[in-house]
């Protein structure tokens, strides 16, 4: 299987599908193309007709989308084993991850991730509007599975993937969460398969200027 990603400092869709197959033990080539070049467009001509990141050759099979590469790597891979077992919490937890996958454009927009800074900027209402919306699910879920395994749903499951990129978010513009959302937070971050893409980040050097919001801290 080959996996076509984006600078990891940037590519917040990237880290979806990535984490899908690093947190569950698949193999995988990971092939890394530069962000808005000509490079990076002509290598996925091939790929995907989409021509964005994340994209999978599996065999013969062509996947592109974060969730249609989370879903299809959940029904191939590991018998389902990435959503919830019970029907209502699986539900649930398809709502939420969809909810990431097609809302939040607001905060998309305005805090892109950028894993190497920590930065200041200031938000539209609308933003914020999708930030207490953010915490809301965190937090509700906590209530729940804050001492059964930490995930959103107790067990790491495909909505934790959607989410991992909003952590990073609020940790480069210093967005603060209620304690209960905070716990969600902090558990994101002590994942070492995710340590492991937040080190090859900081070494990365690209810059991508639309991806640089707000202004650097010192």
């Amino acid at each position: 299987m080959q996996l076509y990603i984006g600078n990891k400092n940037y590519s917040s869709w990237s880290l979806r599908a990535w984490l899908m197959l690093e947190k569950n033990g698949i193999k995988f080539e990971e092939i890394k193309l530069p962000l808005a070049t000509p490079a990076f467009y002509e290598a996925l001509k091939a790929v995907t007709p989409s021509l964005k990141v994340p994209s999978i050759i599996d065999n013969d099979i062509h996947v592109w989308d974060s969730l249609a590469i989370c879903e299809y790597i959940n029904d191939v891979y590991l018998s389902g084993r990435a959503w919830p077992e019970s029907m209502g919490q699986k539900t649930k937890a398809r709502a939420v991850a969809c909810e990431m996958h097609s809302g939040f454009g607001a905060l998309r927009n305005e805090m892109p991730m950028n894993i190497r800074a920590k930065r200041s900027l200031t938000i539209s209402d609308a933003c914020k509007k999708d930030i207490a919306r953010i915490e809301q699910i965190w937090a509700e879920q906590m209530k729940d599975y804050a001492d059964e395994g930490g995930w959103l749903f107790g067990d790491w499951s495909i909505a934790d993937a959607m989410f991992a990129p909003v952590v990073m978010r609020f940790q480069t513009y210093g967005i603060v969460v209620s304690s209960q959302a905070r716990l969600y937070m902090d558990k994101v971050l002590s994942c070492s398969v995710l340590g492991k893409w937040i080190d090859e980040a900081l070494q990365e050097t690209d810059i991508v200027t639309i991806d640089e919001a707000g202004t650097e801290l010192e």
